[in-house]
């Protein structure tokens, strides 16, 4: 069973970045992509940045510009750094991915909190 956990969560002033790391167990053959969700609570989880292969991006409008992800699939990695931080950001973050075999894994979460 693959796991993703995340990591670089926590408390930051509203302007300042973070940078969130996700990274996997083991292998996982043929992905499709790797993504950034959010989720409030009461809320759904929310795309944020997804990266596919050839590396094309995908951001949400809320993020675009201030956001940037990255994978590396030889260390098994997908990054979300995020700058100019708004009080609006204040999310659990999950890492996903999805592969050609229609799979779906997910991390455990991570806890971004923007104070104004």
């Amino acid at each position: 069973q693959v796991q993703l956990v995340e990591s670089g969560g926590g408390l930051v002033q509203a302007g300042g970045s973070l940078r969130l790391s996700c990274v996997a167990s083991r292998n996982i053959g043929r992905i499709h992509n790797m993504s950034w969700y959010r989720q409030i609570p009461g809320n759904q989880r929310e795309l944020v940045a997804r990266v596919g292969r050839n590396d094309i991006t995908t951001y949400a409008d809320s993020v675009r510009g201030r956001f940037t992800i990255s994978r590396d699939d030889a260390k098994r990695t997908v990054d979300l750094e995020m700058n100019s931080l708004k009080p609006e950001d204040t999310a659990v973050y999950f890492c996903g991915v999805y592969t050609y075999f229609n799979q779906n894994y997910w991390g455990q979460g991570t806890q971004v909190t923007v104070s104004s």
